[in-house]
């Protein structure tokens, strides 16, 4: 990292430049991040069993996925969801969950939450300040968490690096966001929605281990819901990066 951008405090609160729901701006932020190798950044241009097929060697056990807003908040209401609101610590709990409380930070949200539940978190190095960053986190109550995130400048300095480099224009962290980044992970067959927007970790389902998150199963628990509501709503703005390991890692 070269003298990234330092992030803004818009209205008192931290705000980041949005990242891009980009495969190369995942593999910049995981070099920041200095995670262990293993991991692939693949765009799913297509949901057909044709085109998946090629991804069935290795079951995809984590998604990342970007939505426009009007999509996420169709699906997403504030209200009605069957999930309380998290209060959780400690090792003993079923996955890792986040609160975000940066601005523009729900990338690095939906990543965090990928490399700190994925495969009992293998390919976070011991002795990086990432690991670091994880034990501490892990012990704290979900508001102190979040405190936590939102004062480290290890993770604000990745992600603005990254944020930096996207293929398009790269927007201000002044600009309106009308995006949202949501992670999904299998874990010991269970399906999480893991989103810091959300009250807490969202349990989808269960599907077999050899289904993966590609599979018709792991669609249908994932990214399903999001895709009527760009239907229902007339809003087509979405993206999926499949999250894929090395099939030694796997």
């Amino acid at each position: 990292m070269v003298h990234p951008p330092p992030a803004e405090i818009i209205d008192g609160c931290k705000t980041f430049i949005p990242l891009e729901n980009n495969p190369d701006v995942f593999e910049t932020l995981c070099n920041n991040l200095r995670v262990a190798p293993g991991l692939q950044f693949i765009d799913i241009v297509s949901l057909s069993p044709d085109a998946l097929r090629q991804y069935s060697t290795t079951p995809c056990r984590a998604l990342i996925v970007l939505a426009e807003t009007a999509i996420f908040r169709h699906a997403r209401p504030t209200n009605g969801l069957p999930i309380p609101e998290y209060q959780g610590s400690g090792p003993e709990e079923p996955v890792l969950w986040m609160k975000q409380t940066i601005n523009h930070a729900c990338g690095l949200m939906a990543l965090l939450h990928v490399l700190f539940n994925l495969h009992d978190r293998r390919y976070v190095v011991p002795g990086t300040p990432l690991e670091e960053l994880r034990q501490q986190a892990v012990a704290l109550a979900p508001d102190a968490r979040a405190r936590l995130l939102y004062e480290s400048e290890f993770l604000e300095k990745a992600h603005m690096d990254a944020a930096s480099r996207g293929s398009s224009r790269v927007p201000s962290p002044r600009e309106d966001n009308q995006h949202h980044f949501m992670a999904f992970v299998q874990k010991d067959s269970r399906v999480w929605e893991l989103n810091g927007g959300l009250p807490g970790p969202f349990l989808r389902g269960t599907a077999e281990m050899g289904e993966g998150l590609l599979s018709e199963k792991g669609l249908k628990l994932t990214v399903q819901e999001f895709l009527a509501a760009a239907e229902q709503t007339g809003h087509s703005e979405m993206s999926i990066v499949a999250v894929i390991e090395d099939a030694d890692a796997a």
